[in-house]
């Protein structure tokens, strides 16, 4: 294939992948935008393996089939509950594919007794560095996400300190290596690299994990980028700057959501000690809960004028999204205002609850971001929390001691009536007591989301 056809698909592949990103800006157009996607890639790759005088080793090909097949067993497999853990797992492997190839440039040249240009040293050491950073810290970040790790950061003694020494480790190897290109100095720095990943994530708490996920993101994507200038292929350049980009714009989104300085999350709070509980203060909400059955809360939801929906990640576990959408379309055709609440970072990742109710055809217009509807909550007659915790908890707003204290939250102790679906009372994701579960105007609907919902649409039904 001549080498300006080459280019010229890499270039359909680079604009394909911009359509893509744009496309997933909307559930109105994300189908679309991830067949933009899938095709860029499969032309990018298709280019590739057509490169004149390349012949791919039969070992490559296979290793392309057997990825693809993986790759089409987990979207066929993994539930939407377990994609903010995969997200993190594939970040890993984009973060070991970089460090393998830097390896192979390195021992590749030391194998025909040669030393590599000092600007692809250059190359290869950040390729490699940046790699090994992503591909630790993804794999706790995936180990933190499925519940093997605790969720709770872990806030050593003089981590910053810590951090700047490794940071220091890492330039002092990088000029050993760019000097003489000496095997060892690139392995040392891999390996003070795969040590700052691990302590990065570490010092990150359950409830900032979302943006960890977006930051790995878009980690991975500048690795992409440096892999592309180690190995001049510019079309890896394009899409690694795509992802690298767009991965840093969304993790200052969400920092800005939820009321978190991007540094603070990054570096584990960087610059700021975590709040100690006052004097005297209580070390948990204390109080009574008020249970509700279906029928009870059949009839508080008849008698309603406006009702809001919040839905979190046990909805998503429970797969009940199908039966809300059930009790939507009831208590609309009895002319009932229904809406739905969704939090920047609901279910562990950003858009998560929109993916679930749009795949439950929930109409997109009854859908708003906890912005647009915060302000009518105090007018509200019934809010329903299904599945949901640290989202709705005020002590967010009022206890200085709270890890999450500063995230924005749903204020859903404002409405006449709040309902909290949950299995137990235990604590949500960031692992602190809810004081909303004890206000007055809460009651508890204790039980499996799915379960629950299907009870109170049966009693709906009956009236």
């Amino acid at each position: 294939m001549p080498i300006v056809a080459i280019i010229l698909a890499y270039l359909v592949a680079a604009t394909l992948f911009i359509l893509s990103l744009r496309g997933l800006s909307s559930q109105t157009t994300a189908a679309r935008g991830n067949l933009f996607g899938v095709t860029g890639m499969a032309i990018a790759i298709i280019a590739t393996l057509l490169i004149p005088n390349l012949a791919p080793h039969p070992l490559l090909i296979g290793a392309v089939v057997a990825g693809g097949a993986i790759g089409a067993l987990l979207a066929i497999r993994v539930g939407m509950t377990q994609m903010p853990e995969l997200v993190a797992l594939l970040h890993s492997f984009v973060g070991l594919a970089a460090v393998l190839v830097g390896y192979a440039l390195q021992l590749g040249a030391r194998a025909t007794y040669q030393t590599l240009p000092r600007v692809e040293l250059i190359e290869v050491y950040i390729d490699v560095a940046i790699g090994a950073l992503t591909l630790t810290g993804s794999i706790l970040a995936f180990l933190k996400l499925r519940g093997s790790v605790s969720g709770k950061p872990m806030l050593l003694p003089g981590r910053h300190i810590l951090n700047l020494a490794l940071l220091t480790g890492l330039i002092v190897m990088a000029v050993l290596y760019a000097r003489d290109g000496q095997t060892w100095a690139l392995a040392g720095g891999t390996a003070i690299a795969c040590v700052l990943g691990v302590h990065l994530v570490a010092a990150i708490g359950g409830a900032d994990m979302p943006v960890v996920v977006s930051m790995l993101n878009s980690y991975s994507g500048w690795t992409a980028s440096a892999a592309g200038f180690m190995l001049g292929m510019d079309v890896l350049i394009v899409t690694g700057a795509l992802v690298g980009s767009s991965g840093a714009i969304l993790s200052y989104i969400m920092c800005r959501a939820m009321n978190r300085s991007i540094w603070n999350v990054i570096f584990g709070g960087f610059g700021a000690e975590p709040p100690k509980p006052k004097p005297g203060a209580a070390t948990a909400p204390v109080g009574e809960v008020a249970e509700i059955d279906a029928a009870t809360l059949a009839d508080a939801l008849l008698a309603a004028r406006s009702v809001v929906i919040v839905p979190g990640y046990g909805m998503a576990v429970a797969r009940a999204q199908h039966a809300v959408r059930e009790l939507t379309e009831l208590l609309r055709g009895k002319h009932i205002t229904v809406r739905f609440a969704i939090h920047p970072v609901a279910g562990r990742l950003p858009g998560h609850m929109n993916v679930l109710l749009a795949e439950a055809s929930v109409p997109y217009d009854i859908v708003l971001e906890m912005d647009e509807i915060n302000d009518d909550l105090p007018a509200t007659d019934v809010v329903i929390v299904i599945g949901a915790n640290d989202i709705v908890n005020p002590g967010a707003e009022d206890d200085p001691s709270s890890p999450i204290y500063g995230m924005p939250v749903l204020q859903v102790w404002k409405s006449k009536l709040v309902v909290v679906n949950k299995r137990s009372r235990a604590a949500g994701y960031a692992g602190v007591d809810n004081p909303l579960f004890y206000k007055p105007n809460t009651k508890m609907l204790f039980g499996d989301a799915k379960s629950a919902v299907e009870k109170l649409v049966a009693a709906l039904r009956a009236y």
